[in-house]
């Protein structure tokens, strides 16, 4: 594919935009300039503003200054955008469980609850959509929340994540900018929870920072089959600090016990229409049959030397440390065993803080996390509509607390007895404790007060290109078929040529690949870069869904479909393999009322077939008699359901009355290795032990999704 001269390439990026001027800081960031017609960008009240890319530090990588008006007001305006429903996060599931120490982290960390192995401490957790609305759909292509609640007898510690250990921004004054880009089009009122809009794609292609979390987004990490086989990161850099005050780096990772697992995009968008309750409903039934979902917590722990040495700004939110080179340290686990009494009063009144966090646990200076730490007070206290949102049961600390905060909206406790403040005369009320209390790491802090973005942010590709060079060549696949449909929603035909420029930055096949799809006849020259993206960067299977999978099939579901006739043992010995193996089933029938096995038992129907398509479950049997086969074959809904796990890639179990069926389907021809006949108990314990794979990638080259 040939290439434009870079004089008409939308990589040429210092040309004029819309009227504005586009330049480059020091850290690849872009700046507008203000053309003759375009206005300058003040505040509400009308101060002009010189830097609307960088919060206000204390040198380049310093923390963010309490004085910055500028961002205070623009993160004051955004956390009050909605009432009730949160600005992001607004679609969220919870459950209650318990954190459970392993060995003692006393060398790192005073924090309490890592003092005492097999002491469970209570949580709750939020599993959330980042981009819709509260009724929006479950599999959106989006990054999940991740945020746990953990009630330490020290305070509670607000442990605030994602499914994706990386953000768009590095900046938390971009975080209205990035969110208002993604949410519907304000003249319209649409797309609902999607990102593939002109807006969207507008604010990414002109915000090189965010091309790492894109190839994440667009990978399958975006549509996760279930909240129990995702991953959860704290993205930030955060300090241990044990009791001398001695700092070690710490980077959270939550690991499903169970396995990482996806969905592919076409079982996405069919899953939102047949159940767009699914993430939710799995959770509220794996936990009322006592399938437990469970995570280890795991920590990469360094000290100052590495940080000074590492490839990358251990500060910036848009890297990682990948796991080849500091290993994660398994320290506890997360159990969630019990949901809600009531949705809204726990669920939704939940407020979580990333400043919230017990003695023995501290910051870093990272300026999306400093911004972060700054909002999420003002955001509770819009949205709950009290300073007393802790006096909700959800919210409050389950260890003693004492204070002088009194009255305001809502009150429920106020303090008791003549004094309300200290120091007092009447030796009343609590004191504070220098020993006990939660002390800050004493950093010594030197610079200018600047809005400047710290050189060593500045490569935004390279981590970017390790990431897909990290996928399969299946995922790799998948990525590309995410921008190519993302894009191709995209209108305004700059945009997309700004993102391939991007993308030849990550890897020219991607690119290419991207470019014919959507109908490009040149490559635009490559965008330019701060810094020069590097090859050398190795390949790290920790970032692969696929080569991190299951070991079992246990916690995964097999739609069986039935009909009158079917075989009785047949489906008695595939129920019994699947319960052996610790995974459930449901059955599928013409009718609700069910189906009367071969031997005269009655099968009582989990799902009609127009209701209870191939998409729901993680593989599918069909067992039918040959007079089931019939009258199946004139059933659309039928042809579907094995047509779809068919191009899903999904395991399919068979009695020999099926193929007529299959035929009707048009994959009769094309059947492989994953299609398997069951004939006895031996066959079924075979289907069972190659369902452990999740999916026959090898069928998707042959099969157009």
């Amino acid at each position: 594919m040939a290439r434009k001269s870079k004089s008409t390439s939308a990589a040429a990026l210092e040309a004029r935009v819309h009227d504005t001027v586009l330049t480059r800081g020091n850290g690849g960031e872009l700046h507008q300039t203000a053309g003759e017609e375009t206005p300058v960008l003040t505040t509400a009240h009308g101060v002009p503003v010189s830097d609307d890319q960088n919060s206000l530090k204390a040198g380049t990588r310093g923390p963010v200054l309490l004085e910055d008006f500028h961002f205070r007001e623009k993160i004051f305006h955004f956390d009050h955008e909605r009432i009730p429903e949160r600005v992001v996060h607004a679609r969220g599931y919870g459950a209650h469980g318990y954190f459970e120490a392993y060995e003692g982290l006393a060398k790192y960390t005073k924090a309490d609850l890592f003092q005492r192995p097999g002491e469970k401490t209570p949580a709750f957790v939020r599993f959330s959509t980042v981009a819709g609305s509260k009724g929006s759909f479950d599999l959106a292509r989006d990054v999940r929340g991740f945020a746990v609640k953990i009630y330490t007898q020290e305070g509670n510690w607000d442990l605030v994540g994602n499914n994706i250990p990386v953000f768009f921004i590095q900046d938390a004054i971009k975080f209205p900018d990035i969110i208002h880009s993604v949410k519907p089009e304000p003249d319209r009122g649409f797309p609902q929870a999607q990102s593939a809009h002109d807006n969207f794609w507008d604010f990414i292609s002109l915000t090189p920072e965010s091309m790492h979390m894109i190839m994440w987004t667009m990978s399958d990490r975006a549509i996760p089959r279930s909240f129990r086989f995702m991953e959860g990161f704290g993205v930030h850099t955060f300090r241990l600090l044990n009791e001398e005050d001695k700092s070690t780096f710490v980077k959270f990772i939550w690991k499903p016990k169970q396995g990482l697992q996806s969905v592919v995009w076409n079982e996405a968008v069919k899953i939102n229409g047949a159940d767009p309750d699914f993430h939710r409903r799995d959770l509220w039934n794996a936990i009322q049959t006592g399938d437990y979902p469970e995570w280890e917590l795991c920590v990469q722990l360094f000290d100052q030397d590495f940080a000074d040495t590492f490839d990358f700004d251990i500060l910036d939110p848009t890297k990682i440390i990948p796991e080849e080179i500091i290993a994660p340290i398994p320290v506890g686990r997360l159990v969630l065993d019990r949901m809600p009494d009531n949705f809204f009063a726990e669920t939704e009144q939940v407020a979580f803080m990333t400043q919230n966090v017990p003695p023995g646990i501290d910051f870093s200076n990272d300026p999306l996390l400093q911004g972060r730490n700054f909002s999420y007070l003002d955001t509770q206290i819009k949205r709950l509509g009290s300073t007393n949102f802790t006096h909700l049961p959800i919210n409050a600390p389950k260890c003693p607390f004492h204070h002088f905060q009194q009255d305001g909206h809502m009150a429920q406790r106020n303090p008791v007895g003549r004094a309300n403040y200290q120091p007092n005369s009447w030796d009343a009320g609590p004191r504070e404790d220098p020993k006990r209390g939660h002390r800050a790491y004493p950093e010594a802090i030197e610079g200018a007060k600047t809005r400047l973005r710290a050189e060593s942010f500045a490569d935004h590709y390279s981590q970017a290109r390790q990431f897909f060079d990290s996928q399969t060549v299946h995922e790799q696949k998948h990525i590309a078929m995410a921008l190519t449909f993302e894009l191709s929603k995209v209108e305004t035909p700059v945009i997309r040529e700004r993102m391939v420029a991007h993308l030849l930055n990550i890897d020219p096949g991607l690119a290419e690949t991207v470019a014919k799809k959507l109908g490009m006849d040149e490559l635009p020259e490559p965008a330019d870069a701060a810094v020069a993206p590097r090859d050398d960067l190795p390949a790290s299977d920790a970032l692969s869904i696929i080569k991190n999978g299951p070991e079992s099939f246990a916690g995964r579901k097999v739609g069986i479909l039935v009909t009158d006739g079917c075989d009785a043992a047949l489906v008695d010995q595939l129920g019994a393999a699947l319960e052996g193996e610790g995974a459930t089933f449901e059955f599928i029938a013409p009718k609700i009322g069910g189906v009367t096995a071969s031997d005269g038992t009655p099968i009582i129907a989990h799902h009609m077939i127009d209701g209870g398509p191939s998409v729901l479950f993680d593989a599918v049997a069909v067992l039918i008699s040959e007079e089931g086969a019939d009258l199946l074959i004139g059933e659309a809904a039928a042809r579907d359901f094995v047509a779809d796990a068919f191009a899903h890639c999904k395991f399919i179990a068979h009695s020999a009355a099926a193929k007529p069926l299959f035929a009707k389907a048009g994959i009769l021809e094309d059947l492989d290795e994953g299609v398997m006949l069951l004939e006895d108990a031996a066959t079924a314990t075979e289907f069972v032990k190659a369902c452990r794979s999740l999916r026959l990638w090898a069928r998707e080259d042959a099969t157009k999704l």
